[in-house]
């Protein structure tokens, strides 16, 4: 039952994140070195934003600037929604779904410990499937 199953344990530790002012190139740099989905934007050693993959394509071109005139902070969508690391996957969802979010931060007393997306859930507890679709459908 997904009310018996914490962030912690199912919860990726291996979080990438960029200073506030990381030039957008560098920050299209580390997605691709990396093949992650998500980078947390930290102001000095506090989690702040987060800047998705499509958040990078979309925010960019929006903008019309080259690459190296903008910053992770003008691409993050802030302010970080995120959770604890002892929230159930339940209330995870649930945050996710309420935010329209596919990627939550997970923190422990204010620091950044992990990171668990919707695919996440998905696979820890497919019986949370049809809460999760309900991401997609806004």
């Amino acid at each position: 039952m997904a009310s018996n199953i914490t962030i912690k344990e199912i919860m990726s530790k291996d979080v990438k994140v960029v200073r506030e002012d990381t030039h957008m190139n560098e920050v299209v740099a580390y997605f691709r070195k990396y093949d992650f989905n998500s980078l947390i934007v930290v102001q000095g050693e506090k989690p702040a934003g987060i800047i998705t993959t499509k958040d990078a394509l979309v925010r960019t071109v929006a903008h019309a600037m080259p690459l190296t005139a903008m910053t992770a902070r003008q691409v993050a969508s802030i302010p970080l929604v995120t959770i604890d690391q002892e929230a159930t996957v339940e209330e995870a969802a649930e945050q996710m779904r309420r935010s329209h979010i596919k990627h939550l931060p997970v923190t422990s007393e204010g620091k950044l410990v992990g990171i668990v997306t919707d695919t996440d859930i998905m696979f820890a507890v497919p019986s949370m499937l049809s809460m999760m679709q309900a991401i997609y459908e806004n």
